[in-house]
């Protein structure tokens, strides 16, 4: 039990912190005019709740590649950044590797090689990129079976495999 001991004084001087830290900002808030105080007050909550919106998905029909049928593997020659409705922006890094897995509606897509990806919005999703046109228009969540579009295409750069 003694092991934990450090573990535990730690813990409550954090939480000793923050109380004291909550205490004087409440204090510094009564000083403000009621407007002020009021608006203060609203940023405040919203700052503390730090809830992301939920990345905006619908279904879709996934089908797989055709067992035996050659492997297509392609490559990312530079960054591309894309940001899902309602998510946070993420970068797929040049030299990137990227197998397709198969097509939904929207059109190709392909996971990645030695590496797990995600997106995130209120919660983390494995996602799989959508590409159609030579362009990411989307992600496919593998776990969910389900299309999570981007509001605008983003163009790849994409070369063979290495």
């Amino acid at each position: 039990m003694t092991n934990h001991l450090p573990g535990l004084l730690d813990r409550y001087r954090a939480e000793a912190i923050l109380r004291a830290l909550k205490t004087r900002q409440i204090r510094e808030l009564k000083m403000l005019s009621p407007k002020m105080g009021l608006a203060a007050a609203l940023a405040a909550v919203a700052l503390l709740s730090g809830c992301a919106s939920a990345v905006r998905t619908e279904a879709t029909n996934f089908t797989p590649v055709a067992a035996g049928q050659p492997a297509t593997v392609v490559r990312l020659t530079s960054d591309a950044t894309a940001t899902p409705s309602a998510g946070y922006p993420r970068t797929l890094k040049a030299g990137s590797q990227w197998r397709l897995a198969g097509q939904v509606t929207q059109g190709q897509v392909f996971r990645p090689i030695n590496s797990v990806f995600t997106i995130e919005g209120r919660q983390v999703h494995e996602a799989y990129l959508v590409v159609s046109g030579g362009k990411l228009v989307g992600f496919y969540l593998p776990g969910e079976a389900n299309y999570a579009a981007l509001n605008i295409p983003v163009p790849l750069s994409i070369g063979d495999s290495q």
